[in-house]
């Protein structure tokens, strides 16, 4: 339970406005240096740009093209670093490239992309690329289309299938290490007083009550909006005036929209990065809990942020290019298990393709328009996240006029990792499958250390004691009832988005996790003390929550759907 009224009485060294991965790292990396840190974001953690994107850890093939050398490099040393640190949630994924003569990048340029791409991650723990001939191809992969098909390439990268869960382990990282984090917790002022921001004015979503956020004589404001950070900028206020920061537009994200099916015939539980046949963009077929997922668009955006969703024309792209890359497959929109969109955070650079847009980060210093201790972050990528929590801190240390204290976060592994007592995590798991063995099988047992690491021992320490809590939620799943009293209780869920969204993928996994509801919800009333009325109202804000981003609109009228 937070008490924002001793929030009030405190001063903080480091305000943190947003929480998606990048505030969570900046976060994180702030308490375990020592500075008194505070992250504020308005919805959720990681319910914005981080919930929503390929969820793949890796160097970006395609920005060699554009010759951003350093934004490879520096993705590819984080890429090793979260094979580490975070290694329950990242792993190494075999993605095959498919090479065809009719394409914009033929065998040679590819095969040139491979040599740079093993040359920048001269350190990495995977195997190196190799090239397929046509023949050698066409042997692997029977399935695939054949129409001027030259060949192809294999290399690995990483993949993070459940990137809120990455955002929220640096969360409880840095609540861990003395920050304070707040979520459903909107910034409405930030007062600036002899061009300093001296405090923040908030409001807690939840309860409506409005509080304040002082900032210490040196603070350092972050701004890691994400697509919101000209929203957050505008509400920079001089105190001795009504005047805001006289800023220029920095964000101008494109929208990318993915769906998720289940497995079809001619793949091999393997990724796919491919040229899609109509007009040359590039996209991902990627193996997904099971199922795969397909994405992404790249299309300019100038919509609402807070309602993002897959139109019917890009769902019906991305199904064509697929079965284009793979004609037996012969997806249709019946295929289509969900849908998300949302919007890369990247900057405004008005004019250019949005493919073509950097994917660089930039830390914009609003000190040239009149504010000393502020900084926004512009751009950012979900693989990167852990090195701008780095130079974000260093900053504020330099601002701060501080002695800099050294990153932790390079070598410290995430909570999921921290198993103790010199055990290693395969210990753990088989002890656990031993002392649970007559109330959960094993299977499951593994399911919860995949989602949680170590800290699955905290959620099958819930059961002995309510042995109702190992109940499967449905027979098609693993998850149990007690990861619903550990989502709230210990994960900071306020609502049935968040417990089936971003603390699970209940909700991605068939039927938008409507016919879950019930069970769920019973599960909240009888161990969280949640009212029937609360229970009611969660669930209606849940379906609309899922029509309006989730569920294409060919489907609403759908009756499966609707009976729910």
């Amino acid at each position: 339970m937070r008490n924002l009224n001793s929030i009030e009485q405190q001063e903080y060294d480091l305000i943190i406005i947003g929480g998606g991965i990048n505030g969570a790292g900046v976060a994180r990396d702030a308490a375990l240096r020592g500075l008194k840190t505070i992250l504020l974001e308005k919805a959720d953690f990681a319910s914005g740009s981080s919930s929503w994107s390929s969820r793949l850890i890796h160097g970006g093939l395609r920005y060699l093209e554009y010759f951003e050398f350093p934004l490879v490099r520096e993705s590819l040393k984080e890429r090793e670093i979260l094979f580490n640190s975070a290694a329950h949630l990242v792993h190494p994924l075999l993605l095959t490239i498919p090479v065809y003569r009719d394409r914009s990048r033929p065998y040679w340029k590819i095969w040139a992309g491979m040599i740079l791409y093993d040359f920048f991650s001269f350190d990495k723990t995977v195997p190196i690329h190799r090239m397929l001939s046509k023949t050698k191809f066409q042997q692997l992969f029977r399935a695939i289309d054949k129409d001027n098909l030259a060949g192809g390439a294999q290399y690995y990268d990483g993949q993070v299938a459940l990137a809120e869960r990455l955002c929220l382990e640096n969360i409880i990282a840095a609540q861990e290490a003395g920050a304070e984090v707040l979520n459903y917790t909107e910034v409405s002022t930030l007062e600036i007083q002899d061009q300093q921001i001296t405090q923040l004015t908030c409001q807690d979503q939840l309860s409506g009550q409005t509080f304040t956020v002082k900032a210490s004589s040196n603070a350092v404001v972050i701004n890691t909006a994400g697509p919101w950070v000209d929203k957050v900028c505008d509400r920079a206020q001089a105190k001795e005036t009504t005047k805001t920061i006289a800023s220029s537009r920095k964000m101008g994200g494109t929208k990318g929209s993915h769906i998720i099916v289940n497995q079809f015939p001619g793949t091999v539980d393997e990724g796919f990065y491919v040229e899609a046949k109509s007009d040359g963009r590039p996209f991902f077929i990627l193996p997904w809990l099971d199922k795969y997922l397909i994405g992404t668009t790249d299309l300019e955006f100038e919509g609402n942020l807070e309602q993002i969703k897959a139109s019917n024309a890009e769902v019906d792209y991305l199904l064509t290019e697929t079965n284009n890359i793979f004609p037996t497959a012969n997806l249709t929109r019946k295929d289509v298990l969900f849908t998300y969109s949302g919007v890369r955070p990247l900057p405004n650079q008005e004019g250019k393709k949005p493919g073509s847009i950097t994917r660089k980060h930039i830390l914009f210093d609003h000190r040239s328009e009149g504010v000393n201790n502020l900084i926004s972050l512009i751009g950012g990528k979900l693989t990167t996240y852990r090195n701008v929590g780095e130079e974000m801190v260093d900053a504020a240390f330099e601002k701060m006029a501080k002695p800099k204290q050294p990153t932790q976060t390079d070598k410290q592994p995430l909570p999921g990792c921290q198993v103790g007592n010199g055990e290693s995590i395969e210990q753990v798991i088989s002890q656990c499958q031993t002392k649970y063995q007559d109330i959960l099988t094993a299977e499951t047992i593994n399911y919860l250390f995949s989602v949680y690491g170590a800290r699955a021992r905290n959620i099958l320490a819930l059961i002995p004691e309510n042995l109702e809590l190992a109940t499967k939620l449905s027979p098609e799943r693993l998850d149990i009832k007690a990861q619903i009293v550990y989502a709230v209780n210990n994960e900071m869920a306020c609502n049935l988005v968040d417990i089936l969204r971003r603390r699970t993928t209940l909700a991605m996994n068939g039927n938008y996790g409507l016919d879950l509801l019930p069970t769920i919800t019973e599960v909240l009333k009888d161990y969280c003390g949640w009212s029937h009325e609360q229970c009611d109202r969660a669930c209606q804000e849940y379906r609309a929550y899922m029509e309006a981003n989730c569920i294409p609109d060919y489907q609403l009228d759908n009756s499966l759907v609707a009976n729910y």
